[in-house]
């Protein structure tokens, strides 16, 4: 069975590629490959839209920059925050999916990819304590002449700059990202995404810029993941 879910996530995947591609970044690929010498975002190595040396930028902790785009403006984060800044930077880099959600404008965008509301809380509380000067990621940043990310405004605490979860998801990377109404028909950014993404992908543009998702959907994904669920710790049983 875990086999068979294994299969099945290559498939949804492979076929996602042909239709989609890339995103039109500076440093994505034109089509996903494998990558298997990742060292972070390992979870799109099997099919990955960056090339493994740009993982090598995340792979040192403290992370200093990133394309050019320091993270420690405000002081290093914390090591529970920068986890889940390099899943957000990950997924718009790596994944060979997130142009299912390319911004209608910007080819090198990404606009309401449904976030969990369970991963936009932890988010929130893993940074709640670590600063920053800018609410949006994206265009709050005062570029020098070297192309260099400088702060226009003082640092403050990420619970001072967003009121919670919510308003982090939904702010820090401007149009980004939306956080879901479901519980499951959203992205946690680990391993049960392989559930999520089978019925995400189905969907239309104008289904998946809708707030509310179908109830037999979502009850037909929280099956599939109980049985993910319920696989993994089987698997996991008999490595012990």
């Amino acid at each position: 069975m875990l086999r068979f879910a294994v299969t099945l996530f290559a498939v949804i995947t492979s076929s996602t590629c042909q239709k989609y591609g890339c995103l039109k970044g500076g440093t994505h690929k034109l089509k996903p490959s494998p990558e298997p010498h990742m060292r972070e975002c390992t979870l799109y190595s099997k099919s990955s839209c960056c090339y493994a040396d740009f993982t090598e930028q995340l792979a040192h902790s403290p992370v200093i920059k990133v394309n050019n785009s320091y993270w420690n403006r405000c002081g290093q984060l914390s090591k529970s925050c920068e986890d889940f800044t390099k899943k957000i930077e990950c997924f718009y880099q790596c994944s060979p999916y997130a142009a299912r959600w390319i911004h209608p404008n910007y080819t090198a965008a990404i606009r309401s990819v449904p976030l969990c509301q369970s991963f936009c809380d932890d988010w929130y509380e893993a940074c709640k304590d670590d600063s920053i000067c800018v609410r949006n990621w994206l265009t709050d940043w005062k570029w020098d002449e070297s192309g260099e990310n400088r702060c226009k405004d003082k640092c403050s605490l990420y619970s001072e700059m967003f009121a919670n979860g919510t308003d982090l998801c939904r702010n820090m990377w401007g149009e980004s990202f939306k956080v879901s109404e479901s519980s499951c028909l959203c992205l946690q950014m680990n391993k049960k995404d392989t559930v999520a993404i089978k019925y995400l992908l189905s969907k239309s543009s104008e289904e998946s810029s809708s707030s509310s998702s179908s109830s037999s959907e979502e009850h037909a994904c929280q099956k599939k993941l109980l049985k993910f669920e319920k696989l993994k710790g089987e698997k996991e049983e008999q490595t012990r």
